[in-house]
């Protein structure tokens, strides 16, 4: 192929695969999250393996669990977010790794490595990180809450956007009165779902689809959003300030994952070394600034003046995508945020005590 061949529609170039894999598939199928993989990643594939993409988006991991338990066979990659990864261990929808299929998993920052929802990291490979936090305008919010706590005072009630998912809203309730974010007792849950009663009026807005237009907007001064939506926020409104509570923010990974039976296995670990390089999965930073667990990625960006364009179409170069991301306490997490932040797990036959809480404090 000339090297004219290998340029994007964007202007991106396409990096070599290294290393190449042998692949002999013609397609690769991917069941992904809406809004969550830059083109110029899948163009290059295409351009640099002569494999097809063939891609299918959902929105959240219910609706993919779904869809991968009734049989989704066809599918050679999908990315669920940590807490149903051993579920899906368990009922083992997941392929195992050849571990020696995966050279640029060296690549990978050892902080996302070896959790507990999949030790050793058989079935999974970290793809994107971040936190549930406190979001709030610094213009238009007199007293700054710090803790979760916080948001049940008077003064904040009506003005806020929430998150509409259940495992979070809940899990931080059960944080403020000292309870496991994951608690299964009853009664605990009980009590949670009084104290979420008292807060529910004063939440102007459930959106978990942009929770940051609300922000942006002024139709709501503070809440809970995640890492990127508060970045992205930020940087159209300066005053919007990202606080992690006192009780411990919300930690979350998404992953990679081989749903079992893949039909083109050689060209789903193709897929995954060549966006494991750090020459691609830089374009995270630039597409959707999330928590960038890809060491290789952060060092290319770091020094490389290849000039970009940022989400405003602005002209840029790649070093000061690295610097936006990298002095954001934001996409950046401080260490001491991520040691006292909890992560959402299975919880197994509680799940239906945690959707008759949600189902009657929102009144649905």
């Amino acid at each position: 192929a000339t090297a004219a061949a290998q340029t994007t529609s964007s202007g991106f170039v396409c990096p070599e695969p290294s290393p190449r894999m042998e692949v002999t598939s013609t397609e690769v199928n991917l069941f992904v999250w809406t809004e969550y993989i830059p083109q110029d990643m899948i163009d290059c594939f295409e351009m640099v393996y002569g494999i097809e993409v063939n891609r299918d988006e959902y929105s959240s991991n219910e609706e993919m669990y779904a869809k991968i338990s009734a049989g989704g066979a066809s599918y050679d990659l999908v990315q669920p977010t940590d807490y149903i990864v051993s579920l899906m261990i368990r009922q083992e929808l997941l392929e195992k790794f050849d571990k020696s299929k995966l050279p640029n998993l060296e690549n990978l920052d050892p902080n996302y490595l070896n959790l507990e929802f999949d030790p050793n990291n058989e079935y999974t490979l970290p793809y994107q990180a971040g936190t549930d936090a406190i979001v709030f305008n610094s213009d238009t919010v007199e007293n700054p809450p710090a803790s979760w706590a916080d948001l049940w005072k008077p003064e904040y009630a009506g003005r806020m956007v929430f998150l509409d998912d259940s495992r979070a809203v809940i899990g931080l309730t059960l944080l403020t009165l000292g309870y496991d974010v994951n608690s299964t007792d009853p009664t605990q849950l009980e009590e949670a779902k009084n104290k979420l009663a008292e807060l529910v009026p004063g939440i102007k807005i459930f959106d978990s689809d942009s929770p940051k237009t609300a922000l942006i907007g002024g139709d709501a001064d503070l809440g809970l959003t995640w890492t990127g939506e508060a970045f992205l926020a930020q940087q159209e409104v300066p005053a919007i300030d990202y606080v992690y509570p006192t009780e411990g923010a919300i930690v979350w990974q998404d992953t990679n994952a081989i749903p079992a039976g893949a039909p083109h296995l050689d060209a789903a670990y193709a897929w995954l070394n060549y966006t494991m390089q750090g020459d691609v999965f830089w374009l995270m930073l630039r597409d959707f600034p999330f928590t960038n667990p890809n060491l290789a990625a952060l060092d290319y960006a770091k020094s490389n003046q290849m000039a970009t364009v940022d989400l405003d179409g602005n002209e840029t170069t790649l070093s000061a995508v690295y610097d936006a991301y990298i002095n954001s306490p934001i996409t950046n997490t401080p260490a001491e945020a991520l040691q006292k932040g909890h992560r959402i797990n299975d919880v197994g036959e509680a799940l239906t005590l945690y959707d008759q809480i949600w189902t009657e404090v929102k009144g649905e």
